[in-house]
């Protein structure tokens, strides 16, 4: 513990002395290079202090090295999604190390304007960061992401228990909710298609989507919608708790029939057929997540299905998260957009479930009292498996040790991750 004490301190020395150090006359004319017949070494020095980093901090971007140290703490100390928060939170200190671009070094007049600089930030043309981020902002990674999930999701709830696939859907509530108030905060229509789609609590699809609607805020969008998945487990309870009531928790639901291996490998021909022709503007996403599922399936292309769901996901997870973090430089990143973007994703959110739950009420009303369900697994219907799954199951487990509800909510969690992409191809079809 004294040793990262240390090490934080030492850190808020630098800082310090970067801000005290340019209030200085003679530091500041050292950094200008107002120095005349000055040694070697002093023009040496010069020179290596304003290229680093603390001659060119910014609070802004204390302000984001923070932000970035508190979601790679959220993940390590209560694993909150530490599969993406600790790649993103590591971005996000990688994107706010300040250094000199190549504008700012022909307006210090240290490079000509033919000189291209360092080529090491994220938005410099030509640097490797730069590259990695162009799957970001064309939604490359995102699909790739799908058929990962595909080759590593069991439909068989869904496929036992279709009628939980309306769930999925009424959790999808949260979409539009969202593009209201991202009308009603001021955005122009195609920024707030893409921000609707945070409601959906789909990281790859929302980014999917603002590539092609709003570019210039995939960072904000994605950053939203990932903090909000990983804080599914904070979010989520409170409403399932206000709007369930106790008896209602105490549901016991008949255990899913058995699914057969046919209806296994038809399910994702099925659905990749009837989902595209309503939304083709949905098959870079839902084309590629049926494909994974039906590789998991088929039972004759299990290598390719354990490519898929391993080292495909893990090696663009790794990417997408770093390369989004990385884009929220301070700059960019820190403008009254993304606070409203941020309100407007815990908005979703908790939009989103509370219209899966309710709609779950409602379906009560109509089916007999064997086939009842716990209203409790609407809250899955938001596409952040499998955690919302895990929620349910844990609220279930609080209200009756022995009502296990995993099985059941994972079938809406599933057919949420289809509704969200679904969804966001209809947005885009309205909106391009």
């Amino acid at each position: 513990m004294r040793k990262f004490v240390t090490v934080y301190a030492v850190l808020g020395i630098l800082f310090m002395a970067s801000f005290l150090f340019g209030n200085d006359a003679t530091a500041q004319t050292i950094l200008t290079g107002d120095v005349e017949g000055g040694s070697a070494l002093l023009r040496g020095l010069k020179s290596f202090w304003r290229f680093t980093g603390f001659a060119n901090i910014a609070i802004g971007n204390i302000i984001m090295i923070f932000a970035g140290l508190f979601f790679i703490f959220l993940g390590i100390k209560y694993n909150y999604e530490p599969l993406l928060l600790v790649p993103i939170g590591t971005g996000i200190i990688i994107g706010n190390i300040p250094f000199i671009d190549q504008a700012m070094g022909v307006q210090l007049g240290m490079w000509g304007e033919n000189n291209t600089g360092f080529q090491i930030g994220i938005y410099e043309k030509g640097s490797v960061l730069n590259y990695l981020y162009f799957g970001v902002v064309k939604g490359i990674y995102p699909p790739l992401i799908f058929l990962g999930i595909g080759a590593m999701t069991d439909f068989s709830s869904l496929i036992s228990n279709p009628k939980l696939m309306l769930l999925g859907a009424a959790a999808q509530l949260g979409i539009f909710a969202t593009f209201i108030g991202a009308m009603a905060l001021g955005f122009e229509i195609h920024e707030a298609g893409a921000i609707s789609i945070i409601g959906g609590a789909d990281g790859p699809t929302a980014i999917f989507a603002s590539s092609k609607l709003a570019p210039h805020l995939i960072g904000s969008i994605a950053i939203a919608a990932y903090s909000y998945m990983a804080l599914v487990p904070v979010i989520q309870p409170p409403v399932i708790r206000l709007l369930i009531s106790k008896k209602e928790r105490l549901i016991r639901m008949k255990p899913p029939r058995a699914v057969s291996k046919t209806e296994k490998i038809l399910f994702p021909i099925i659905g990749l057929i009837l989902t595209l022709f309503i939304s083709p503007t949905a098959i870079p996403l839902l084309g590629m997540l049926f494909f994974g599922n039906l590789l998991k399936e088929s039972g004759v292309t299990e290598r390719l299905a354990d490519t898929a769901r391993t080292k495909l996901i893990d090696i663009v997870t790794i990417v997408l998260g770093l390369t989004v973090g990385a884009s929220t430089q301070a700059s960019v990143f820190l403008t009254f957009e993304s606070i409203n973007i941020f309100v407007l994703g815990a908005a979703s959110f908790v939009v989103a479930t509370a219209g899966g739950l309710i709609f779950a009420k409602v379906m009560n009303l109509f089916l007999s009292p064997e086939n009842k369900i716990n209203p409790m697994i609407g809250a899955a219907g938001v596409s952040a498996v499998p955690d919302s799954a895990r929620v349910v199951q844990h609220e279930g487990l609080k209200s009756d040790p022995s009502n296990h509800l995993l099985m059941h909510a994972m079938a809406p969690n599933v057919s949420g991750v289809i509704g969200s992409a679904v969804a966001a191809g209809i947005m885009i079809s309205f909106l391009m």
